[in-house]
């Protein structure tokens, strides 16, 4: 993505697209383009948000906002999320994902693309849905993942989402990619999990790319490389 060469005012505020990298947290992003902007200003404080969360091990599209923009983000965060996500089948983690090791085994080779699909669509429209374990759902104040790392045993209560659609990309046993059309706080590690349960042969997330939100896409958005490249350019025209 090439940046338009234009005046930025990012005290008085800009919208910022990235397309994040896999290891960094959403917090590393919004650290990393608020410390730049500082000293490339030359200020002390500057106002740098996120409107939405990406798990670390997640790629795409993460919006930032800075300054009197920061009054966008919730917004921008009620926007309809968009993802390709890969779902492995036959396997379970306790994270969902692949932030933890495989804890269980089951046979999946049974499991054909009709029925993949047939489960899949008992999952699009509104649904209720538990969050996992290891989230940033809050209870009695903490993130439920401080619970789940000391092994607390605790229950989530399910929320209502809306998945506006679920469609196979590609289907090669173990796996399956999809793309998903989903309502804010959707958790596709939930999604993956329930898809598991469901056809009774376990599946967890392996790969997870956000792909737009709400009138964003990732295909306008920026590295964080070329943002700290570009800052000079962006600062002073």
């Amino acid at each position: 993505m090439v940046y338009p060469i234009r005046d930025y005012d990012f005290i008085k505020g800009e919208v910022l697209l990235f397309d994040k990298s896999p290891g960094w947290s959403s917090f590393d992003l919004v650290q990393k383009v608020r410390n730049a902007l500082c000293q490339a200003l030359h200020i002390k404080k500057l106002k740098v948000g996120h409107a939405g969360t990406l798990d670390p091990l997640a790629t795409g599209l993460i919006i930032l906002c800075t300054g009197k923009a920061t009054k966008q983000i919730e917004r921008i965060q009620q926007g309809q999320k968009e993802y390709l996500a890969t779902v492995k089948l036959g396997a379970t983690t306790p994270t969902y994902d692949r932030e933890s090791e495989e804890d269980h085994s089951y046979p999946y080779k049974h499991i054909t693309e009709n029925a993949f699909s047939e489960v899949l669509q008992k999952f699009t429209g509104t649904i209720a849905q538990e969050p996992p374990l290891f989230s940033a759902v809050k209870i009695k104040g903490k993130r439920a993942y401080h619970y789940a790392r000391k092994g607390e045993d605790i229950k989530l209560k399910s929320r209502l989402v809306v998945i506006e659609k679920a469609e196979i990309v590609r289907f090669d046993l173990p796996e399956a990619e999809l793309n998903i059309v989903c309502s804010k706080g959707t958790y596709i590690r939930s999604l993956a999990r329930d898809i598991g349960n469901n056809l009774k042969c376990g599946a967890y997330l392996t790969g997870l790319r956000r792909t737009r939100i709400g009138e964003y896409h990732v295909d306008e958005a920026m590295t964080i490389e070329y943002f700290l490249n570009k800052l000079s350019v962006f600062v002073t025209n």
